[in-house]
């Protein structure tokens, strides 16, 4: 059996799979949801792929929104990836960067949602990391979500540092691989026509919903079954 394993994205956590998890793991599918670290694109991939290398057999690589980008390179190579599942999520090819197709068509309101914060680096300097602000939370991100989860989401939400969406891509996986890509209709923070030109490119088997960035929350159903279409090509 394909084992599934699920990449959050940036504002997030593994909890954001749940439902998702649930449904597949319902269908006989081993699941695994890792612990994307969101400091760096380059780092990011590496941990990921060291992920994929504990798998035994095929396995789907599915990322959300900052995790396509981490899914796009750490596929690169990994002969057991059989195909890959882009949920709301950045399809970046070699040299781009997240920021940069965010900012490629008009529509993202997440800039003035978020506050910045420093962190400490090992070096002994500091680096910057994004907070969406909390009271922004529910709106910017999660706007189909029962609101008092969102609130929740809102607290238990992880930091992007800034290089992890200024770091371009150094791979492209889904130039040889099967592509799946949900597409979010009413996304504030991935404007849709970023998300349909980034499918189209990619040659995605593309479907689009009417929900929030936090499809996998909202939609566990539609999410699950567009990585289930996946595993079974």
């Amino acid at each position: 059996m394909t084992t599934v394993v699920l990449v959050h994205g940036a504002f997030a956590d593994s909890s954001s799979w749940n439902g998702v998890v649930e449904r597949l793991t319902a269908q006989g599918y081993s699941v695994l949801a890792a612990a994307n670290p969101l400091r760096g694109l380059d780092s990011d991939a590496a941990y990921v792929a060291s992920v994929l290398d504990t798998v035994a057999g095929p396995c789907v690589l599915a990322g959300h929104s900052y995790g396509g980008s981490v899914i796009t390179v750490a596929a690169q190579g990994k002969t057991n990836v059989t195909a890959l599942a882009y949920i709301a999520a950045f399809i970046p090819d070699v040299g781009e960067s997240a920021l940069e197709l965010t900012d490629k068509f008009p529509g993202s309101t997440l800039g003035p949602t978020t506050r910045p914060a420093e962190y400490p680096l090992p070096d002994g300097t500091t680096g910057t990391e994004l907070y969406i602000r909390p009271d922004e939370f529910p709106g910017q991100f999660a706007g189909d979500v029962d609101p008092a989860t969102a609130r929740l989401m809102a607290a238990t939400q992880r930091p992007v540092a800034l290089p992890a969406l200024q770091q371009p891509a150094t791979a492209a996986a889904w130039r040889t691989l099967p592509t799946y890509a949900l597409l979010t209709t009413d996304d504030k923070n991935i404007p849709i026509e970023a998300q349909r030109y980034m499918a189209t490119r990619a040659g995605a088997v593309s479907v689009e919903t009417s929900a929030s960035h936090a499809v996998s929350v909202s939609r566990p159903a539609d999410v699950a079954e567009l990585i289930r279409r996946a595993a079974s090509q």
